[in-house]
This record gives structure tokens, sequence and C-alpha cells, in this order.
């Protein structure tokens, strides 16, 4: 099955003189369970695409499906029960007047569990933080720890597409490889489809199965890891992004 189908999209900000087209014609389709890069440089529409998904980038044109389901300007409310997304900033992307408590029990009441203490819980002991973390704040937990809850916070809802954007890069590189392993370990255990934005092509080797290359707003090369790993580019932009990362 097709978690996700995206074809002819086109993102875009501002109008007339004033309009920057940050994506155009974007096409790639994510199986169920599976991982998906996006990779490039700063500025080339990777994180546009996944706010285009959710809603946050509104202007924008083409078809996107999430399990079969065209998603329109507006989302139904159950889309975020189905879609969820890890921010790269977990200090921006927390309350820092909430507690983790507050952070997802509100999440949690908001799309209609009951039991929200035992999932609290549950949610703390899947990220590896434990019931000691419940009642902290944002500015007691380390990098680390943050991006932990903010991770809780995008399972809460159950949902079968995580959305990624640069989940590691704003931590300390002792701390990535936690944080990354945690996402593997999840993925597998839930049965998640991730697509995740990384520049950094180590991190999409370790964690994807297939990746789109992309340069000025467009996707110029989709290929699978093991020709990544085999430093087997077609496009020439693809070829001097991999020869880069040696």
């Amino acid at each position: 099955m097709k978690m996700l189908e995206i074809n002819g999209l086109n993102v875009w900000f501002g109008s007339g003189r004033d309009r920057v087209d940050a994506v155009r014609n974007a096409a790639f389709e994510v199986g169920a369970g599976e991982s998906f890069g996006l990779v490039g440089e700063s500025g080339s529409g990777k994180s546009t695409i996944l706010r285009a998904i959710t809603g946050l980038a509104p202007s924008w044109s083409g078809t996107i499906a999430v399990a079969g389901r065209q998603i329109e300007i507006r989302r139904p409310k159950d889309f975020y029960k189905q879609v969820q997304m890890v921010f790269q900033d977990p200090y921006a992307s927390l309350h820092p007047r909430h507690s983790v408590d507050a952070v997802l029990g509100e999440t949690l009441q908001l799309h209609g569990f009951k039991d929200i203490d035992a999932r609290v819980v549950r949610l703390l002991d899947d990220v590896g933080l434990g019931q000691k973390f419940r009642f902290r704040y944002p500015h007691q937990l380390s990098g680390g720890q943050r991006q932990r809850v903010a991770i809780a916070r995008a399972l809460a809802p159950e949902p079968e597409l995580l959305l990624l954007d640069e989940p590691t890069s704003a931590l300390d590189v002792s701390v990535q490889a936690e944080i990354l392993n945690l996402l593997a370990d999840l993925r597998q255990e839930h049965g998640l489809t991730y697509l995740m934005v990384s520049h950094d092509l180590s991190v999409v080797g370790h964690m994807c199965d297939r990746l789109a290359v992309m340069k000025d707003g467009e996707i110029v090369e989709i290929m699978d890891v093991v020709a990544l790993r085999a430093m087997k580019a077609t496009h020439p932009y693809s070829q001097h992004l991999l020869q880069a990362s040696v």
C-alpha cells in the first residue's frame, strides 16, 4: 500500500512580483512502512514539502494523498491522527510553561483519548524517558530529552505517517545517534512510515530505504539507499552532493 503519494506539487509564497516558488512539480511516493528521505542544500524546498503536507504552507497546487485519500486545502480533523510532524528545534516546538505531562496530556485529550494517565506513562517509556520526567518543564531537560518529548507528542495520536524535519540537526553530535536509533526502533515497533528531511547523507543512509535529491525547489533524482552507499548517483548535482559528503 502507498502511504503517501505526491504528484505535480507546487508550493509558493507571496503573490505577483513578490511570489517565490519554493517547490516546483515535485512527485514521489512512499510505501507503507517505508522510510523515505528528502535531501539537498538549505533552501532547496525539502522542509516546504513537509509543511505543505501538514497544512503549514497553505499556497500549493497538485495532489497529495495519504493512504489513498486525497488531501484538500482544509484537512479533516482525523488527518492529524494519521499524520504527525517532529520539528528541527525541540525547544522552540515545546511550550516553555507547559510540563511534559501537560504537553502529552493535552495532545491526547485533543484527539479524544480517555485513559490519559496510562497513555502518558506509556509514551514516556516508549521514548526512553520514564515517569521521572513527567512533571518536568522544557528548561529542565537537555536537548535530546526535549526531542524525545517532541517525538512522544507526535506518537500520542497513534499516527501512521511521521514527518521528520531534520530531527537531530539541533542536537549535540553525541546525542544524535541516540535519537536516530530511537526513531529506527519506534518505526519497527509501531509499523510507522517516515518522510525525513535531512542535509546529512550519512543520516539518510542510516535511516532511509529510498531518497529524493532536491535542488532549487525541484526533485532531480530519486534513488535507493544501496545506490547512495555505492556512490552511484546519475544526476550531476547528486554526484556533487555525494562527493562533498566523503
